[in-house]
């Protein structure tokens, strides 16, 4: 199957695939589409946040009632056992019994004190079978309800250190999406000026050999008639030649652009690109102040700086806590009662009460604990300078990158000034030299200068493009249109 215009691959929803070589016609901006929608980049970056988007539901639920259901369903016993009697004697005695419970419980995490309380029920019965030694019996234990709490005293309280850090992790990933794609398109692009200046050249390659091979038939036919020195007839023939080999070497640097082009898209099959060259610049200015807000706003670069100084905040806290003198409280109350029937089993519940206070105190660590703790320290001072350059480093960057797109902008105006002169140059002294006005010498400078100015012209455009798709992943912003590039990743989620 053909492809006719981009629309068509787009509304296909697959990977580009085509069962012959095929041209496909593209723009830039085209190519950016494309390789936004289903390039194995893309599927990357989206691989990338769906594993970050569960691990954060995985957070989120440790801040949830934990809901559990333990059952033995059931615990059957038929053996021989070592049984100490109450004249304290043992002996092996034959037990024959089932045992059948059901528990249900409900847990919750305390972020501000880093405890868990918790509230749970159960029953449970056990049925001894008749053997020789005893006639059998059924007996139930419940407890209707029993509520208790767990809580460490001077201890790192992790809950409390992963509500500050988590949900920045989470932006910073999200942030880190809207990058990526604007990353694809700003490979896209340069892939694109790589195909496109291989194009170019190979056209012009093809001209020169043209021209070059005409010249060289006018010249032979002058040189026949003592017009020109073979001198200069060596000169023709060997600029021939030289054309002839340009045309190999450009043919070969077009076919390996193509191949990293189509394999960046994606696509499985052979193809050839017809790329229309992107020479209509927008009219747009960029404030400086205003990139640097819009970057600000929207990097993941912020988050990060921010979320490293919490952690390196997290690590000082930690090593506190396990510095000195720690305790863990425990304690619950509930009711609880046995029978022989199930009924019996609720009738006047007793209560019970389990209170423990667990202690931790370091006597001796020769100082290993206070070296954690300097270290923690030190890092956290560390991360601090660290941070602060980086946010220089973050806005010089940006104030930087609007500097130079300013100057690109410029230079293609007069890249292609002088490329338009140059052509006009070549077309006069081309047929001056035919008419026999000038040497050889002036034709081979023109040639020269018209390809300059051409590769110049090329690579104006290909400067002004990268940094304007550039300054888009920087700011997260398309300055010309006004609006934002931030994504909304949970829409790409699997």
């Amino acid at each position: 199957m053909k492809y006719y215009c981009i629309a068509l691959l787009l509304m296909l929803g697959t990977t580009v695939s085509l069962a012959q070589r095929d041209t496909l016609r593209l723009s830039l901006d085209e190519t950016i589409l494309l390789a936004q929608k289903d390039a194995p980049d893309v599927q990357i970056t989206q691989t990338a946040f769906n594993n970050d988007y569960w691990r954060y539901k995985s957070f989120q639920a440790n801040y949830r009632p934990l809901i559990n259901l333990d059952a033995t369903i059931p615990l059957l016993n038929r053996t021989i056992e070592a049984i100490t009697l109450p004249n304290g004697n043992d002996a092996f005695i034959s037990r024959s019994l089932m045992r059948n419970s059901l528990d249900l419980s409900v847990s919750q995490g305390i972020t501000l004190t880093g405890g868990r309380i918790f509230v749970s029920t159960g029953l449970e019965r056990l049925d001894i079978f008749k053997t020789s030694t005893n006639d059998g019996l059924i007996n139930y234990l419940s407890n209707p309800i029993r509520i208790g709490f767990s809580q460490p005293v001077f201890g790192f309280n992790a809950l409390r250190w992963d509500k500050i850090i988590e949900p920045m992790s989470y932006e910073e990933s999200r942030r880190e999406y809207s990058e990526g794609m604007e990353e694809v398109a700003l490979n896209s692009a340069a892939l694109f000026f790589d195909v496109l200046i291989a194009q170019l050249n190979y056209e012009a390659a093809i001209r020169d050999k043209a021209n070059a091979d005409t010249l060289y038939a006018i010249s032979k036919g002058r040189y026949e008639v003592g017009r020109i020195a073979e001198v200069e007839l060596l000169q023709i023939e060997l600029n021939a030649m030289r054309a002839d080999a340009d045309l190999g070497s450009s043919q070969l640097a077009q076919q390996t652009a193509t191949e990293r082009l189509r394999n960046f898209l994606g696509i499985r099959e052979a193809i050839a690109f017809d790329l229309i060259t992107p020479d209509e610049i927008p009219n747009f200015l960029i404030d400086a102040q205003e990139a640097l807000d819009y970057a600000l706003r929207n990097r993941s670069d912020v988050i990060q700086l921010d979320r490293q100084l919490q952690q390196a905040s997290m690590e000082v806290a930690q090593a506190k806590a396990q510095r000195g003198f720690s305790a863990n409280i425990f304690g619950s109350f509930g009711l609880s009662q046995t029978g022989k029937s199930l009924s019996d089993a609720f009738t006047d519940p007793l209560d019970q009460e389990f209170f423990q206070i667990g202690l931790s105190v370091p006597i001796a660590d020769w100082g290993k604990s206070k070296a954690v703790m300097e270290i923690a320290r030190s890092n956290e001072e560390l991360t601090r300078l660290q941070v602060s350059q980086e946010r220089v480093n973050f806005e010089r960057d940006i104030l930087v990158k609007v500097q130079q797109f300013d100057q690109v902008r410029s230079q293609v105006q007069l890249a292609q000034r002088t490329y338009e002169v140059a052509q006009k140059r070549l077309s006069i002294t081309r047929e001056r030299y035919k008419i026999g006005n000038i040497l050889v010498t002036d034709l081979n400078l023109a040639i020269q200068e018209e390809a300059s100015a051409r590769r110049g012209y090329v690579s104006a455009l290909q400067a002004f493009w990268l940094a304007y798709y550039e300054l888009r992943r920087l700011t997260l912003h398309d300055f010309a249109t006004g609006t934002s590039l931030t994504k909304n990743p949970e829409n790409s989620l699997r």
